[in-house]
């Protein structure tokens, strides 16, 4: 692979604070497969044209094995660069991937799923509880997004919520673009730890949760696949879930006219609005990577064996080929196809949870506090952008008529 600092780094300055960096569109439309320059000086590639990023995405020839050390905003030293933990599926390519994650299929039934209805609203409503006793100010960061998406990955996994604060401490730093590598593997070495110990507590007192379900089952998977399975769904469907619910909220404070569909019992527009709130604001705003196993043509580029291709989400679901006015919110835009979860083999697992987890969040909210506004100028709201996945720090809300 060549080495060189001559092309760009990846976009990443925002000047608005729901839109992509606006050299993305720029890319899409002269350069939608560029050059790009990665902290440890190889050069890659950047693909921003939802054509092209759902090709990568779906060609086998392009590899998650072979891009695990590779970061567009951070280096990892090569001392750093250990072996994968076992089961850690979202990090492999067939037929291994495909092995853990028809496990994990299975585990995520309709019945599940279904059953987690009831008790997803009863975690929402008894949120919003809490925020009414509280009364006045709140900040809905920790008082309800980062709680609800932690009740639910927990009911889900059946991790302990008495942890919390210890998944959340360990979620920050694993979720960091900033972090030295080497606090990340620490960090991440002490979550393997913990669930290790959980799914060895679970052989000996199984109940209804996914890690129960393949400590149980006829597969004779090691505690330590399991464990390795279960570190993936617990980061993603706790930050993913938190950032969404939060984010979504402050777009829909600061576009109110999108907010009809919460007020009614129309369960399409309702569906609807989450979509185009998943594809409007793409939390997974650094993309996704791919290594190429073989000489590969994207685009009309030519993408040589080894080399690293950045697929970029949020570039894809802002594509003016895919999207009237992709710049606007508009939730009456009916359901789109998008790439919020991801494409091809390895999309996110989790993704019809975090759409009943959403759509609940959002209506539940807005109906207990129909006068909710912003606390603070919007200015004000201080953005993620150092973490994987894009989102707010704090969001101070109020709802109170005396405020």
């Amino acid at each position: 692979m060549n080495n060189s600092h001559s092309a760009p780094t990846l976009p990443t300055q925002r000047t608005h604070l729901f839109d992509p960096p606006e050299d993305y569109a720029r890319l899409r439309e002269e350069e939608p497969v560029s050059r790009l320059s990665f902290p440890d000086g190889t050069l890659g590639w950047l693909v921003t044209r939802q054509e092209d990023v759902r090709a990568v995405l779906a060609d086998p020839r392009f590899s998650t094995y072979l891009a695990r050390h590779s970061s567009p905003v951070r280096a990892t030293p090569p001392e750093e660069r250990g072996e994968l933990p076992p089961g850690v599926f979202i990090s492999m390519d067939a037929p291994d991937h495909t092995y853990y994650r028809r496990l994990l299929t299975g585990q995520f039934t309709v019945r599940r799923m279904r059953a987690l209805v009831p008790r997803i609203e009863r975690i929402v409503n008894g949120r919003l509880d809490v925020m009414e006793r509280a009364g006045g100010t709140v900040d809905l960061v920790q008082e309800f997004a980062l709680p609800i998406a932690a009740l639910v990955i927990c009911e889900l996994l059946g991790v302990s919520y008495d942890d919390r604060e210890y998944l959340q401490e360990v979620s920050e730093i694993m979720m960091s673009s900033q972090l030295p590598t080497s606090e990340l593997a620490a960090a991440s070495a002490g979550l393997e730890t913990y669930l290790l110990d959980l799914v060895r507590t679970k052989r000996s007192r199984p109940v209804d949760d996914i890690i129960s379900g393949l400590v149980t089952g006829d597969n004779e998977l090691p505690d330590v696949e399991i464990a390795g399975m279960a570190l993936p769904l617990l980061l993603a469907g706790y930050d993913a879930t938190a950032n969404m619910l939060a984010l979504g909220t402050l777009a829909l404070l600061l576009n109110p006219d999108q907010l009809d569909p919460l007020r009614g019992d129309d369960q399409v527009a309702q569906d609807n609005l989450v979509e185009e709130l998943l594809r409007y604001l793409t939390t997974v705003h650094l993309g996704t990577i791919r290594g190429a196993k073989e000489d590969i043509e994207v685009g009309g580029q030519l993408v040589r064996a080894g080399e690293i291709v950045v697929g970029s989400l949020s570039a894809a679901n802002r594509d003016p080929r895919c999207y009237a006015d992709p710049d606007r919110l508009d939730v009456t835009r009916g359901r789109t196809s998008h790439l919020a979860f991801g494409h091809g083999a390895h999309q996110c697992l989790g993704q019809q949870l975090a759409r009943v987890v959403l759509k609940v969040g959002y209506r539940e909210l807005f109906r207990r506090f129909p006068s909710l506004r912003l606390a603070v100028p919007p200015e004000e709201i201080e953005t993620l952008d150092d973490k994987v996945m894009y989102g707010v720090y704090a969001l101070p809300v109020t709802w109170s008529d005396s405020d």
